[in-house]
């Protein structure tokens, strides 16, 4: 048996143990994985719950159930609106815990409807080292039970055992919601959730698979992935892409040659500075 495996079977026997579980399910990979492993375990005594508001791309909700099907798990929808929160829409560098701790307590409150005493997500064996994460501290004082945290499964592990169950999101990038396109300190507003949602479909559409699309208050900074920069220079992809986001309400229309990095609008560390500079905000005094 290799590690993967071993892995895999005693997080498998973890989930068979309980009464049931409701996982909290994004249908990124890593919750993809927990719920195949609940439902291996538990049949119908699992449920996977989406958690639908502004800051989840239609098209991640669609992913979620999608897979869903593709396991066979029972699949709930709950909405709630993270903007009714004044600290989540403030914006600062604990923003995730804020939307954290509302997301994982309509996971709570569906877990008590059903009667299931154990709520699962699915932050892995890589995540707290992973530099500044407030939403795992909603994890822990919420007691949500993390398996894959628990069993020391990496993201690389992660996805074997999504291969293992023939996940079609084994490969599938990492998607962090919409609110963290906008940089640290600039209000999160659902107009600007909904052209940076409009954009990245974009994006989408273009065939692109790592990007994002970050809203500095009038600029769209783009970023791919280094192997997709190329494409991204071409220039009916320039022409139209600047064309569309002008639609949008952006102002100007920039591609970050650095290419696709996680948190690059948020401080790394508490002691570091938000990024909100709007670069276009103070004119140049010089005619150039």
């Amino acid at each position: 048996m290799t590690t993967v495996e071993a892995k895999l079977e005693a997080a498998r026997e973890d989930l068979a143990a309980r009464d049931g579980v409701v996982v909290a399910f994004s249908g990124g990979v890593d919750s993809s994985a927990v719920a195949a492993l609940a439902y291996d375990a538990l049949g119908e005594d699992a449920v996977a719950c989406t958690a639908k508001s502004e800051t989840l791309p239609e098209a991640e909700l669609e992913d979620a159930r999608r897979v869903a099907s593709e396991i066979g798990i029972r699949h709930e929808i709950v909405s709630f609106s993270e903007l009714e929160s004044e600290e989540f829409v403030e914006n600062d560098d604990d923003r995730c815990y804020h939307c954290r701790t509302m997301r994982l307590g309509e996971m709570l409150e569906t877990a008590r409807d059903l009667g299931v005493g154990t709520v699962c997500d699915g932050t892995n064996a890589d995540d707290p080292g992973a530099g500044h994460r407030p939403g795992l501290q909603a994890v822990e004082e919420l007691d949500v039970h993390s398996p894959l945290l628990a069993h020391d499964i990496t993201k690389d592990e992660v996805r074997a055992i999504a291969d293992h169950y023939d996940l079609s999101v084994a490969e599938k990038p990492s998607m962090a919601c919409l609110s963290s396109r906008i940089p640290t300190g600039l209000e999160v507003t659902e107009d600007r959730l909904t052209r940076i949602e409009r954009a990245e479909a974009l994006l989408r559409q273009w065939g692109f698979e790592q990007f994002r699309v970050r809203d500095h208050d009038g600029l769209a900074r783009i970023e791919v992935a280094p192997d997709e920069l190329e494409r991204a220079l071409e220039l009916e992809f320039v022409e139209t892409v600047r064309a569309e986001l002008s639609t949008l309400g952006f102002d100007h229309v920039t591609l970050d040659l650095h290419g696709y990095r996680t948190g690059s609008v948020s401080p790394e560390t508490e002691d570091e500075e938000p990024v909100v500079e709007d670069v276009f905000a103070t004119e140049s005094s010089s005619d150039d």
